[in-house]
């Protein structure tokens, strides 16, 4: 009888480790797919940034956007300066959806990113604030 039980064990915890396995490739595939409709990622190994955004739909609504151009970059880096202080203020503040506020955004005023990358922080800020209710102004 403990014979029984030991092999009915075994086969549980074999389905269990096959069931994750199949799963997780389940997973990584949806993720892959996702990171290519839905990834926006820049990188600049002259100074040293990078930005990456994932988020479901962002691609999608940021063509809705106006262009590049539109702004001046005086005016995002100001807006981004805004929004990346109250983004910060929300990780580590209690009362706060820990599932939002992940984690803190690296953006030091003194750098000059760009008019690409403010231009999609600042769409970025936007975006999230539309989508998940928030205001960060």
């Amino acid at each position: 009888m403990w014979s029984m039980k030991y092999l009915f064990t075994i086969l549980i915890f074999g389905i269990l480790v096959y069931g994750c396995d199949t799963s997780k490739s389940a997973i990584e595939t949806d993720s892959t797919n996702v990171a290519l409709s839905d990834t926006v990622k820049i990188v600049n190994d002259s100074i040293e940034y990078e930005i990456i955004i994932i988020e479901p739909g962002f691609n999608a609504w940021l063509v809705t956007q106006p262009p590049k151009g539109y702004y001046g970059l005086n005016y995002l880096e100001s807006r981004n300066q805004v929004y990346v202080t109250e983004y910060n203020y929300r990780v580590y503040a209690p009362g706060f959806n820990k599932n939002l506020y992940v984690q803190e955004i690296n953006y030091d005023p003194l750098i000059s990113y760009g008019l690409e990358v403010n231009y999609l922080l600042y769409n970025y800020f936007k975006f999230f604030e539309k989508t998940y209710n928030q205001k960060l102004r």
